[in-house]
């Protein structure tokens, strides 16, 4: 089985919204659809899917501010999980922000999904001693 990583292309959005639920990585109160839009409207060349046999299976929502690198809404559906398909997905996305001249990748993981955590300890990412704050300044309701 080979993995083929692209750009998101808009013929792509149910599917990438389904592999979100299915993945749980949807909350009430962020409209996926809304953070797709967004992203297309920055930086849309760093908002990856992967494919096996023209089914999408993965997704990887990267973006480089000139500091930092960060990525988002990194899946691999359920069914696919365990064939280094993440990992592949990974380096791409660390290649993609490399060649921009990103000196350092910041990922944020919810503190209680032990499986992401151990997927990034395994990639050799650490925890920065940092905490990360947020402030809502656009309601998705």
């Amino acid at each position: 089985m080979s993995l083929r990583i692209r750009t998101f292309a808009e013929t792509d959005r149910e599917d990438v919204t389904r592999l979100w639920n299915d993945c749980n990585l949807t909350r009430p109160w962020n409209d996926p659809n809304k953070d797709i839009d967004r992203k297309l409207n920055y930086q849309p060349e760093l908002f990856f899917v992967a494919e096996v046999n023209d089914e999408l299976v993965g997704t990887a929502m990267a973006g480089y501010d000139g500091h930092r690198g960060s990525v988002f809404y990194l899946a691999i559906s359920p069914a696919h999980q365990g064939r280094s398909f993440g990992r592949t997905l990974m380096t791409h996305v660390e290649a993609a922000l490399e060649a921009l001249g990103c000196p350092k990748l910041n990922v944020m993981v919810r503190s209680d999904n032990e499986t992401a955590l151990g997927f990034y300890d395994r990639l050799s990412y650490t925890n920065d001693d940092v905490e990360c704050v947020a402030k809502r300044m656009i309601s998705d309701d």
